[in-house]
Formats: structure tokens, C-alpha cells, sequence
């Protein structure tokens, strides 16, 4: 999804104005009234998710954290090889890597902030899902709302293209959604 979607404008002030319309004259206040307790049933597990999400990405990233440092002790504890001898007798040294494996303080914050976020995302769409979910049951347990609802959608899908046509037929440019 594009953040221009977003940005305030004309014609999205214009389209907001055409859904109130709909929503004030296509349908019964208790279906006004379902809708909005179901945009309430999508919000509170899509936060509820973002933030489980967050905390198991951190938690993630603290065992993460403390795998990679014990696996630091166990590589800087154990016996390394310091020569290699070639066939021919030659005898060349191996440089010692332990100071490049040693976990890094960029490492831990990259490890923490790409874990928090990951888990933030994860959370928040299943979050979402199940809102979305939820909340469509809510307005399908009664079949005549739901057919209101789907009729006042309809008619408002068909007035904003009609907008868009004669929008176009005028001569300006295209609305870009």
C-alpha cells in the first residue's frame, strides 16, 4: 500500500463526503450503529496483535542474543589450530578470527530492532485478520443488514464512478487512489 493514499486532497475530502452521505441516507441507524462497533471489533486484536507481536520479536531477540554469546564463549574456549602444513612442508599460520566473531553492539541493536519490528508486522496483520474476521461475522449474523450494507456499498461505488467519469469526460486528470 502507497502512504499516498494518506495525503489529504480534494478528491478524497469529496469521497468522504459522498460515503457520509450514503451512510446518513441508505442506511437505519442500527446498521450505522453495527458498523461502527465492528470497525471496533478490527481494532482492538489488531493492537492487542501488534503488541503481542512485539513482545514475542523481542523475546525472540533476547534468546537469539544469548544463543549467538554462548556460542562466542564455547568458539573462544575451544582448541583452535594455529599452523596449517602444506604438502610440500611449507608451514603457514592461521590468523586468529575470535575478535570478528565476538557479537558486536551494532549487531545486538540491528538483532533487537529487525525482531521488534518483524514481530510488530506479524502480530498486527494476524491481529488484523482476525478482527476483520471477527467483525465480519458480526455484520453478517443478520442477513437484511448485511443486504442493506452490500446495497448502500453498491450505490456508493457506483456514484464514485460515476464522479470519476464525468471527471474524466471534463478533461482532468485522472484521480490517482
Amino acid at each position: 500500500m502507497s502512504f499516498a493514499a494518506f495525503r489529504k486532497s480534494e478528491h478524497h475530502d469529496d469521497l468522504g463526503k459522498l460515503a457520509e452521505q450514503h451512510l446518513k441516507h441508505d442506511l437505519e441507524p442500527s446498521d450505522r450503529d453495527a458498523l461502527v462497533k465492528a470497525s471496533k471489533r478490527v481494532t482492538l486484536p489488531a493492537t492487542l496483535g501488534t503488541l503481542l507481536g512485539l513482545g514475542l520479536g523481542v523475546y525472540a531477540a533476547v534468546r537469539l542474543r544469548k544463543v549467538r554469546a554462548d556460542m562466542f564463549s564455547a568458539f573462544r574456549a575451544a582448541e583452535k589450530p594455529s599452523h596449517v602444513i602444506f604438502a610440500d612442508g611449507r608451514k603457514e599460520a592461521i590468523p586468529d578470527v575470535t575478535p570478528l566473531m565476538r557479537p558486536s553492539r551494532f549487531g545486538d541493536i540491528a538483532t533487537y530492532f529487525f525482531f521488534g519490528l518483524g514481530g510488530t508486522i506479524l502480530g498486527g496483520e494476524l491481529g488484523f485478520l482476525l478482527g476483520t474476521w471477527s467483525a465480519t461475522r458480526a455484520i453478517s449474523k443478520d442477513p437484511a443488514r448485511r443486504s442493506r450494507i452490500e446495497n448502500a456499498y453498491r450505490k456508493f461505488r457506483a456514484d464514485m464512478l460515476r464522479q470519476e467519469a464525468s471527471r474524466l469526460e471534463s478533461g482532468s486528470s485522472p484521480s490517482v487512489f
